[in-house]
């Protein structure tokens, strides 16, 4: 992608539908008027007389206790410098955005427009009544140390810079770990610190709290190696300054163990990397360039171990696996700091999340056999889980043994159940979905591209690297929206019935006559429809000419699923295809089938449905917990609608005993577990979380699938066609870009997964 195309693309996603990334949204009712006067006049007084008697009751009657304030002054912008408080809201909004996404923290930016420390401080002071906790950000060094270190010790509310505090965590997390990869003891490693900002100050002030000697530690600023000897050293500095002889950082890296890079690209050379000691440990952390690039570090030194700040490189060390969950359990015990002994702890959770089995759902999303605890997985993904369920409680169990926790935990096992209903409230089934598919690109065919939204939705997907599109269609028509859309790169164009392509439809019009032949079609018919772009596009899947498929978008759903069918057929021991949308909801995601094809299936298409959409779920990384749906609760109806359904799940309990399945149920008992287990304590989803429902005919189904996305703006992933021998996705009729973006991202994921069944196959026999 151009830069100035990057550049319209993040001022259009900023500025529509409507300007900014985040809003408020009201939590309590508000539709009556009983409802509006509980919640200003007369109602509000009563809690406003409680909280005046108890000001701690200000936790108990408003949403302070979820609220972080994201407070800068623009003046050290990431990559951007000293750019103001206006033109630093963006940043602030994104944090506060990455805020509600990993920990379900209601974040609210403010700018301030002062670079006056003690009008800063007194600022925040006064609006500090209003948040549980102050997020500093982008403030400059040395203003940042005094204001985070007054703020800290005036407030009694937890306050933390991440610039500084961020970085160092994680990297010391990481640190820990490749230490111990390596065998040695942070003791006795010589570590050298490219950088003397904020982040670097604190970075070492924690890799001295875990244990490095002062004296085996060199920092470096813009001038050159900090020397205690040095004239007009600030107090940071000299904290740091050695008193070796050496100058350079070509000096410092002889034999030095350890390299923390938090400065600019391309300071470190391969030559500075071969006098460094034995399996040498280089966080090349400056971003968007590191100090030294990762393919030329690992060329240089076989047995290093490497970190650095970007997402496509093993290593990440990203900020976002810190503050969230830090200010979550800072919050959730009303600690009234974040003291030491709390980032320490996070350090020890991160490190020792690492060396745990990783959830399949991680694997999955990063298409790996298994991330195991080595030189290439020192720190966790962003994506994984966990990160919710184990960061926060370490933080909140040092609030309490540090004494800064006004409200300690009693009960942990219900503490972490409240942290994955926080994390069910940010989906991130697209995010690991189009990650994936990042991973193993495939080429995607889009059959109607002389669409202008079809070839926005593949332009997207190559920009982003999802797939790699092959545009069907007339060929000048296309140039021509290329060019309007300014899609410059050069991907395949081609037109079923233009003289370029006569070799290819003559030979799949022969292909097709031969598989149809007994079936109605006759040579003819087989050239007329090979001139027709669906059936075109499934055939360049049938003779491996392409990876997947998606069309859809401008007919309606049976005409494009009949080439499909006729081309590609069923899979091998698949009696009926079927169709899966995902649902994202506030509750996590839903599976739900089959929403396109079977009008009314009897018990065995049920069960074949249900045991098809359980094995989706699985691609994504869920344990199915699947509710076989009904208006009818185990056996209460002995009608043959109801009867279907009971006879679904019991051949689903035979033949795949493993399975959690059950029904028939009706979908307000399926969704809510205490319901299941009050009534129906008996039954298989009794007490679990129902991720998967399967519906008892296509009108219930389609119908409450088109309900969610309209009525609760659910954004809905599908439908995902099953039971094909090949990845073809037909889209609905006007479905957006970002919807046809995401079925693209779906069709590669599919053809990863039927590549590895092929070569598992292979390798087999």
């Amino acid at each position: 992608m151009s830069k100035e195309k990057q550049r319209r693309e993040a001022l259009l996603y900023h500025a529509k539908p409507q300007p900014g990334k985040i809003k408020i949204v009201p939590t309590k009712p508000y539709s009556t008027q009983r409802d509006l006067a509980l919640a200003y006049s007369p109602g509000v007084a009563e809690p406003c007389l409680e909280i005046e008697k108890n000001k701690d009751d200000v936790y108990k009657y408003t949403a302070k206790g979820n609220i972080v304030a994201v407070i800068s002054n623009g003046t050290a912008v990431l990559g951007l410098g000293n750019i103001g408080p206006e033109a630093s809201k963006p940043v602030m909004e994104g944090k506060s955005l990455l805020f509600k996404i990993f920990a379900d923290i209601d974040g609210i930016d403010i700018e301030l427009d002062t670079e006056d420390v003690e009008k800063f401080i007194e600022t925040v002071k006064t609006i500090a009544p209003t948040f549980g906790g102050i997020n500093l950000e982008d403030i400059k060094a040395p203003e940042a140390f005094e204001i985070e270190r007054r703020l800290k010790e005036e407030l009694d509310i937890p306050v933390m810079h991440d610039d500084q505090h961020g970085t160092a965590i994680i990297s010391a997390a990481a640190l820990l770990n490749a230490l111990e990869i390596a065998n040695k003891k942070i003791e006795e490693v010589k570590i050298v610190v490219s950088g003397a900002g904020a982040a670097a100050v604190s970075c070492t002030r924690l890799y001295k709290a875990f244990g490095a000697s002062a004296e085996n530690i060199v920092m470096l600023d813009s001038k050159g190696v900090i020397r205690s000897d040095r004239p007009n050293l600030s107090v940071e500095k000299l904290e740091f300054a050695t008193d070796r002889k050496i100058d350079t950082l070509e000096e410092a890296m002889k034999d030095a163990d350890v390299f923390i890079g938090l400065s600019i690209a391309n300071v470190v050379t391969p030559e500075m990397l071969n006098v460094m000691a034995k399996d040498p440990i280089v966080f090349a952390m400056a971003n968007p360039d590191p100090e030294i690039e990762y393919e030329l570090a690992c060329k240089t030194r076989k047995d290093i171990i490497m970190a650095t700040g970007r997402s496509d490189h093993p290593n990440q060390v990203n900020n976002v696996l810190g503050f969230p969950f830090i200010f979550r359990g800072a919050l959730d015990v009303r600690a009234t700091k974040i003291n030491e002994e709390m980032k320490m702890a996070a350090v020890r959770a991160l490190a020792d999340l690492t060396r745990e089995s990783v959830p399949e759902q991680v694997n999955i999303a990063y298409d790996t056999t298994r991330l195991t605890f080595g030189k290439d997985y020192i720190i966790p993904k962003p994506f994984d889980p966990r990160l919710i369920t184990k960061i926060p409680p370490a933080v909140a169990k040092a609030a309490m043994e540090s004494g800064v926790a006004k409200a300690p935990i009693q009960d942990w096992e219900k503490y972490e159940e409240e942290l994955h209903q926080r994390s069910g409230n940010d989906n991130k089934v697209v995010r690991l979905m189009h990650n994936r598919a990042k991973l193993n690109p495939k080429r995607i065919v889009f059959a109607e591209a002389e669409l202008l939204d079809v070839l926005k939705a593949a332009q997207i997907v190559h920009d982003e690297g999802i797939a790699q599109p092959i545009l069907l269609g007339h060929k000048e028509t296309i140039e021509g929206l290329k060019k309007e859309l300014d899609f410059d790169a050069e991907v395949p164009i081609i037109d079923p019935r233009s003289e370029e392509s006569k070799e290819m439809r003559v030979r799949y019009a022969m292909k097709l006559w031969e598989s149809r032949k007994r079936k109605g079609e006759t040579q003819y018919s087989a050239r007329v429809n090979m001139g027709k772009r669906n059936y075109f596009g499934a055939m360049m899947l049938q003779e491996g000419d392409a990876d997947g498929l998606i069309s859809g978008y401008s007919r309606s759903y049976p005409r494009v699923l009949r080439p499909v069918f006729e081309v590609l057929g069923r899979a091998k021991g698949v009696k009926n295809a079927s169709t899966v949308n995902i649902m994202i909801t506030a509750r996590g995601p839903l599976f739900l089938a089959d929403t396109s094809i079977n009008i009314d299936p009897d018990a065995e298409q049920l069960a074949e449905i249900a045991q098809m959409t359980a094995n989706v779920a699985k691609t994504f990384g869920f344990d199915p917990v699947v509710a076989m749906l009904s208006y009818a609760n185990f056996g209460s109806s002995a009608h043959p609608h109801a009867q279907k359904v009971r006879e679904a799940v019991r051949i689903l309990h035979e033949r795949n005993p493993e399975l959690v399945v059950d029904g028939e149920i009706q979908t307000d008992f399926a969704l809510s577990s205490d319901l299941a287990n009050n009534n129906f304590p008996f039954s298989k989803i009794s007490g679990k979380k129902v991720n998967t429902l399967i519906f008892p005919n296509l009108e219930s189904a389609n119908i409450t699938y088109k309900l969610l996305k309209g009525l609760n703006n659910a954004d809905s992933i599908g439908p995902i066609m099953v039971g094909l021998p090949r990845a073809a996705h037909i889209l609905q009729l006007g479905a957006s870009v970002d919807e046809m973006v995401n079925m693209a991202a779906v069709a590669v994921i599919d053809a990863q997964e039927r590549e590895k069944r092929r070569k598992a196959r292979m390798g087999e026999e």
